[in-house]
């Protein structure tokens, strides 16, 4: 990827389009909210395949991010909380643990910052 500085931060063009990104909100994606949001869909993703390698339908799946920073220094992410809502009529309690295992195992997002981010999840069935 390559990213160019523009007068409020940088920009790059991908297959899907053009991303702004900037420490300030008014003009791009902040680079923490991107980090999260990487985090968040790429679990909610890997989950969904899971379930339906499982043969467990998946009507819908919500990620919620719960992010908390170091309030002193560059301000960098300590925790992310992920609660996944997941409508999925055929699953049960154990079902949607062992998956959630099997996704944190298999998210490379997650494998990426766990060293660094403490990651932790929780869900509800609807």
């Amino acid at each position: 990827m390559k990213f160019i500085m523009q007068e409020q931060g940088f920009s790059t063009e991908t297959e899907f389009g053009s991303l702004q990104i900037s420490g300030n909100e008014k003009y791009g994606f902040r680079p923490y909210q991107l980090l999260v949001s990487s985090i968040a869909v790429c679990s909610g993703g890997v989950l969904r395949k899971v379930l339906e390698k499982k043969r467990i339908e998946v009507r819908d799946i919500t990620v919620d991010a719960d992010v908390t920073r170091n309030n002193e220094g560059a301000q960098e992410i300590q925790k992310v909380h992920l609660h996944f809502v997941i409508n999925a009529p055929n699953a049960n309690d154990e079902q949607i643990k062992k998956s959630l295992e099997v996704t944190r195992k298999n998210c490379s997002m997650v494998q990426s910052v766990q060293e660094s981010i403490h990651i932790t999840e929780s869900f509800e069935l609807v």
